[in-house]
C-alpha cells in the first residue's frame, strides 16, 4: 500500500471514528446536587451498603427467631437392617449366631420454645414409631407418645440468649446508622470527583484560552520584532510561551479524560455517557454549632452505638468466662403418656405414664488454674476496652470540633476566593491591552497571565473545600444543617 492510500484509508477510518462516536455518546450536564442523588441512587459504593445493611438485618431477624416457638418434624421412613446378630444361650452357656431381619419407621413433632431469661427450653413432642420383624416369627408393634411435656435448663452456666438480647439491638441500630453514615461516605465522594472533573474542565478551559492568548501574543510580537520594536530574546520568551501553552492543553485534555472516567465509574454509567458539570456557585449562609453538632454525632453516630457495643460485649465475655469456670449443672425433665400395641388404633389405648427426670453435674477437680486465667483474662480485656473507648471518645469529640470549626472557616474562604478571581481575571485584561499598546513587556504580562489561572483554581478549590468540609460534619452528626433535620432512611424499603 502506498503513502498516499495510506494516509486515504486512515482518515476515512478517522473520520468514521468520530462519527459512530458521536452518535453513541450521550451528553449528560449535570449539577453538584444531581451528581450526589445519582451517586445515592445507583452507585457501586451504595448498593454495597444495601447489601452490607440487608446483611445486618438478617442478622438481627436471626436473633429474634430464637425467640420464638419452634415447629419441627422428624421422619425416618425406612431403617431395614437384616444381619447376623450373637446372641447367648444362658442355660447352656454358649454363643450362636441368628439372621435378623427387621425394619423401623417413625414419625414426630415437636414444638420447642427458648427462655431467654433462664437460658433453658421448654418443649411439647407428640411422636410414633413402627417396628416390624421379618422371618419365621413375623410381627409388626406400634410404639405411641401421643403427647409429652419437659424442661432443659443449664445451672451455672453461662446464658447466651440473654447476652444476645443486649447486644444484638444494638448492633441492628449501628447497622441501620452504619447505612446512612455509609451513604454519606458515598456524598463525600461524589463531592471529591465532582469537584475533580470540574477542576479538569476549568483547567482545560484555562489551557485553551491560554493557547489562543499565546498564539495572538506570539504573532503579535512576531510582528513587533520585524519592526524592531522588542529583543529577539522577548519573542523567543513569547514563543516559549506559545508552546508550553500547547504541551499544556494537550496534558489537560488527558487529565479531563481520566477525572470523567473516575466520576462516570462512580456513578455507574458506561463509557458512552459524557459528563459535563455545572459548578455550583452561590453557597448558603450557614453556621454550625459545635454543642449542637457534637450533642447530635451523640445521639446519630454509628461509632458511638459500636464504643457501647464493646462495652456490652466485653461484659459478656467476663459472665461466659465466669459461667464456664466452676461447677456446672443440667436439669432435665418431661412428663408424659406412651403406649404399645401391634394395632396402630390399639396403641393409643390404655396409654402409661412416662416421667423422665435427670440432673448431670460437672465440676472440674484439678484444671491447674485453667478457668481462673480465662477469667482474669476476660476481666483484663474489659478494661482494655474501656480505656480504648474512653480514648476513642475524646479523639471523637476532637474531630467533630475541628470540623465545624474547619466549616465554619470556609464560607469566608469562598467570599475572598471569587473575589480574588474577579481582581485577576480583570488585571489580566488590563495588563493585556496595555501589552498590545506596548505599555509594559512579556514578564509582566506572564505574572498577571499566571495569577489569572491560580485565581480561577483557588476558587474551585476553596468550592470543593466547602462542600467537603460540609458533608464531613453532617456525616459526623447524621443530620442536615441545611434542612435542620435528622438524616434517614426507608428501611421497610432496602429489606423488602
Amino acid at each position: 500500500m502506498s503513502k498516499k492510500s495510506f494516509v486515504y484509508l486512515f482518515t476515512i477510518l478517522t473520520f468514521l471514528g468520530f462519527s459512530f462516536q458521536g452518535i453513541s455518546q450521550t451528553q449528560k450536564v449535570l449539577t453538584l446536587d444531581e451528581v450526589l442523588k445519582i451517586a445515592r441512587d445507583q452507585s457501586p459504593q451504595a448498593i454495597l451498603a444495601r447489601h452490607k445493611f440487608l446483611g445486618q438485618y438478617w442478622s438481627f431477624r436471626t436473633f429474634k427467631a430464637k425467640y420464638k416457638p419452634a415447629l419441627n418434624m422428624n421422619a425416618t421412613l425406612a431403617d431395614f437392617n437384616r444381619s447376623l446378630e450373637k446372641e447367648y444361650d444362658f442355660g447352656t452357656g454358649e454363643e450362636y449366631y441368628v439372621q435378623k431381619f427387621s425394619n423401623n419407621s417413625s414419625l414426630g413433632l415437636s414444638l420447642r420454645q427458648n427462655v431467654g431469661a433462664t437460658g433453658g427450653t421448654v418443649f411439647a413432642t407428640s411422636s410414633l414409631r413402627r417396628f416390624d420383624r421379618f422371618g419365621e416369627n413375623s410381627s409388626s408393634q406400634y410404639i405411641t407418645v401421643p403427647a409429652s411435656v419437659g424442661f432443659s435448663q443449664p445451672v451455672f452456666q453461662f446464658n447466651p440468649l440473654k447476652w444476645e438480647k443486649k447486644i444484638e439491638p444494638i448492633k441492628y441500630e449501628e447497622a441501620k446508622k452504619s447505612y446512612i453514615d455509609d451513604i454519606e461516605q458515598v456524598n463525600q465522594r461524589a463531592v471529591n470527583l465532582f469537584f475533580n472533573l470540574a477542576l479538569a474542565q476549568l483547567n482545560l478551559e484555562i489551557a485553551n484560552m491560554n493557547y489562543s492568548n499565546a498564539d495572538t501574543l506570539y504573532k503579535i510580537a512576531m510582528g513587533r520584532y520585524n519592526i524592531g520594536t522588542i529583543a529577539e530574546d522577548e519573542l523567543l520568551q513569547m514563543q516559549l510561551k506559545f508552546l508550553n501553552a500547547g504541551a499544556d492543553l494537550n496534558q489537560r485534555e488527558i487529565d479531563l479524560q481520566i477525572q470523567e472516567f473516575q466520576l462516570r465509574s462512580f456513578l455507574g454509567y458506561n463509557n458512552n455517557v459524557q459528563l459535563t458539570l455545572l459548578i455550583p456557585n452561590e453557597i448558603p449562609e450557614l453556621t454550625i454549632d459545635f454543642d449542637q453538632a457534637l450533642a447530635l454525632a451523640y445521639e446519630n453516630n454509628p461509632d458511638i452505638q459500636g464504643m457501647e457495643r464493646q462495652l456490652v460485649e466485653a461484659d459478656r465475655d467476663v459472665a461466659q468466662a465466669k459461667g464456664e469456670k466452676g461447677l456446672q449443672a443440667d436439669i432435665f425433665g418431661s412428663f408424659g403418656y406412651t403406649g404399645s400395641a401391634d394395632q396402630l388404633d390399639a396403641s393409643y389405648k390404655n396409654l402409661l405414664d412416662e416421667q423422665k427426670f435427670r440432673i448431670g453435674l460437672n465440676f472440674p477437680i484439678m484444671e491447674w488454674g485453667l478457668g481462673r486465667g480465662r477469667l482474669k483474662m476476660a476481666q483484663s480485656n474489659r478494661e482494655v476496652v474501656k480505656v480504648n473507648v474512653r480514648q476513642e471518645r475524646i479523639d471523637f469529640d476532637q474531630s467533630v470540633l475541628l470540623s465545624v470549626a474547619q466549616f465554619n472557616f470556609q464560607d469566608d474562604q469562598v467570599k475572598i476566593a471569587a473575589k480574588a478571581d474577579t481582581i485577576a481575571r480583570k488585571r489580566y485584561e488590563v495588563s493585556k491591552q496595555r501589552f498590545f499598546i506596548g505599555k509594559i513587556d512579556v514578564l509582566d504580562l506572564n505574572v498577571a497571565d499566571s495569577e489569572k489561572d491560580v485565581s480561577k483554581r483557588n476558587y474551585i478549590s476553596t468550592l470543593r473545600n466547602y462542600w467537603s468540609d460540609f458533608y464531613m460534619v453532617r456525616r459526623l452528626a447524621l443530620y442536615d444543617f441545611l434542612k435542620q433535620e435528622k438524616l434517614s432512611a426507608n428501611f421497610d424499603e432496602l429489606i423488602r
